[in-house]
């Protein structure tokens, strides 16, 4: 799980730093710069999946810009300088803190694309880097590596190459082990986790979900519900957890049922039952449904799948949904979201959702996203709250209508 990410030099980020808890929670005003953290993730997930194109950029949820604005204009040189995006993750295995980091560029160049910055090319660059992760220095490190390596060797070396000089042997042998140590090295500190690389900003739209279509250039979900009935078809062949989806979806007070039906090669779709309907009725498909039944399905299916990311945002979770519901639906996904190993980052103007969170759970933050006075994008994680004098403790939607914990306008 990542515990922490820094972000300098992206939009309207010019240095951020959030530690990331399972589910994170971002309120704030309209422009502050709540997708831009997401979107600068997202980047970074594209770079280690070395899928810099601006199609693919696309399908992962990003707004793509003139490459001078994807990079924060505060200051012109800013806009020809690299993006740079740092996280920490927990190892699951060894329980150790990894660093990743990424630097991005583009030479602002018509047809030009964004470039990983590689670490192996710029030796000095990763002098520094390895510093600060490993507390050695890397010249050392490759000379001890490269005499371990030759000692360990030397009668095989000697075996094989038995007509060569030792002097002459051990120096080109001694250059080979330090070009592949310094190349196994960049490649460790630049490491690709799949958790990031596969980061995508859902945001999911009524008339795909109403209208199913199959597939997206990223799968098995596209940021926008495309191929949601192929995912909840292979969903199928795990009863458990198709169970499970339905059981949540009875917050919809009128759900009794659903099961997936091919009509023809062309016609697919889903059957929902109204348990207020009468019994000997058909059951309706997706096209007759609210969007807000819809959005729930979409999002149960993208939590309990293994095939869907581990690490992924979705913006505006309350789209669609009552606020009541938006508190509950909140409590759900924390359980799924722990149960099926997920982290998550939403974005919320409702502030019923924020109901739905127990800040005195590590694994549940909440943050304000805000802009300084120089207009850079910074976040606020936000306490639980102190209770009253009655012991009373005011509610999260409360404190933030009433501007206790920030996120509103204030020129107005």
């Amino acid at each position: 799980m990542f515990t922490e990410v820094q972000i300098e030099n992206y939009k309207s980020i010019q240095s951020l730093k959030i530690g990331l808890g399972r589910v994170n929670v971002f309120i704030g005003e309209n422009g502050c710069g709540k997708s831009n953290i997401l979107e600068a993730i997202a980047l970074a997930g594209a770079a280690a999946a070395d899928k810099l194109d601006n199609e693919f950029l696309y399908s992962r949820g990003i707004r793509v810009t003139e490459p001078e604005f994807m990079r924060s204009a505060f200051d012109k040189e800013n806009t020809t300088k690299e993006i740079t995006i740092n996280f920490k993750e927990t190892d699951k295995v060894n329980d150790e803190e990894i660093a990743l980091n990424f630097m991005i560029n583009h030479d602002n160049q018509p047809y030009s694309k964004w470039k990983k910055f590689d670490l192996f090319e710029h030796k000095n660059e990763m002098e520094d880097v390895f510093r600060k992760q490993k507390g050695e220095n890397l010249s050392d490190f490759i000379a001890r590596r490269t005499q371990e390596l030759l000692t360990e060797h030397y009668n095989d070396l000697r075996k094989t190459f038995e007509n060569i000089p030792p002097e002459l042997l051990f120096d080109e042998i001694a250059k080979g082990f330090k070009t592949a140590i310094l190349f196994q090295v960049s490649q460790d500190l630049q490491k690709n986790s799949f958790d990031l690389m596969s980061f995508i900003i859902y945001s999911p739209e009524n008339s795909l979900l109403r209208n199913f279509i199959e597939e997206g250039q990223v799968q098995p979900l596209g940021t926008k519900g495309e191929g949601l009935l192929k995912l909840l078809r292979v969903l199928s062949d795990s009863p458990d957890k198709i169970k499970e989806i339905k059981q949540r979806l009875e917050l919809i007070d009128w759900f009794d049922d659903f099961k997936m039906s091919v009509d023809s090669e062309l016609e697919r779709n889903v059957q929902i039952k109204d348990r207020y309907l009468d019994k000997e009725l058909p059951y309706f498909n997706q096209r007759s449904s609210n969007e807000g039944f819809l959005f729930l399905m979409f999002y149960f299916a993208l939590f309990v799948s293994d095939d869907t990311p581990k690490f992924f945002a979705i913006d505006n979770i309350e789209n669609a949904l009552n606020p009541k519901l938006c508190t509950r639906l909140i409590q759900e996904l924390v359980e799924l979201a722990k149960k099926y190993d997920k982290q998550v980052i939403f974005t919320t103007h409702n502030p019923a959702v924020l109901d739905g969170l127990d800040l005195t759970d590590d694994e549940q933050r909440l943050f304000v996203i805000y802009r300084n006075m120089d207009g850079h994008t910074k976040a606020r994680q936000i306490a639980p709250l102190e209770p009253l004098e009655d012991d009373e403790i005011v509610p999260l939607s409360e404190a933030f209508i009433n501007g206790y914990i920030g996120g509103l306008p204030k020129n107005f």
